[in-house]
């Protein structure tokens, strides 16, 4: 995105008076509060219109599948920062949304570009997306570069919550363009690349939300929002019973010292 010269000042998501509040053209008190599940109030909220069935079924099954997913580096940060600071659960909450980059969970914004660059340079060249794909996968292989949204370090045979959300698109008649694409890259990229790298959850999230007419300049609101909910039930368990600097004890004994000595220690030695 690139910030220039701006001349509209305008936003069509919220205003308030006096007598209402009015959310993307509907009523906050009388339409919306109590009549629509929250899914359906996020997909309103980012796109202006409420989604349709099968768009709410696979929104919801991609936030389930991601929403948590133990102690991870995101869930470690925040629990010690809430054990650090009990009274701020603002502060935890984004220490772990800020550790949500391209390595985890944030991922799923790189394969969703990952997709699309695929399918457009299809276009482009005129040719069909398995050879956009093959083509793709052999650049990378030459430039040692990770292919977003294939491989996983525990489930090289095949990631069980990829298989799920796309046989759930399957079923809700969404698959279309870019879960096509993603399915030839899975096919291609292990012999390609010789290693395992089977279809992940980040690769399957964006193919599917994208199939389903999910922007992709909005893909990564899906994990932050997801994992916020993860993220409150560890911060909620941590405040019960804390093991913040359990695990920060853990990280002390586990990393050796490996600097320049002291003074006073060479001294003696």
């Amino acid at each position: 995105m690139r910030i220039g010269k701006q001349e509209q000042a305008y936003t069509a998501i919220a205003t308030s008076d006096a007598e209402s509040i009015t959310v993307r053209g509907l009523d906050l008190c009388d339409e919306l509060i109590g009549r629509i599940g929250f899914t359906d109030y996020f997909w309103l909220l980012v796109l202006g219109e409420k989604p349709s069935e099968a768009q709410r079924q696979m929104m919801d099954a991609c936030l389930v599948a991601i929403a948590e997913h133990g102690l991870v580096p995101s869930v470690q940060a925040a629990r010690m920062t809430l054990a650090a600071g009990p009274d701020a659960w603002q502060g935890a909450m984004a220490a772990g949304l800020l550790g949500m980059g391209s390595v985890v969970a944030g991922s799923s914004e790189a394969a969703g570009l990952y997709l699309v660059e695929v399918v457009e340079k299809a276009r482009a060249e005129g040719t069909d997306i398995e050879a956009a794909a093959i083509a793709s996968l052999e650049e990378h292989k030459a430039s040692r570069r990770k292919v977003a949204g294939l491989g996983h370090p525990q489930h090289s045979g095949g990631d069980p919550r990829a298989d799920r959300l796309l046989a759930i698109a399957d079923d809700l008649g969404i698959s279309g363009t870019y879960i096509e694409t993603l399915r030839i890259l899975g096919k291609h990229a292990t012999g390609i690349v010789g290693r395992p790298l089977p279809i992940n959850v980040s690769g399957a999230i964006p193919a599917c939300i994208l199939d389903a007419g999910w922007p992709v300049q909005a893909v990564k609101a899906v994990p932050l929002l997801a994992r916020a909910a993860g993220l409150s039930a560890h911060l909620f368990e941590e405040a019960q019973r804390s093991i913040g600097f359990i695990m920060s004890h853990q990280a002390d004994l586990a990393i050796a010292y490996d600097g320049k000595p002291s003074r006073h220690k060479s001294a003696a030695e």
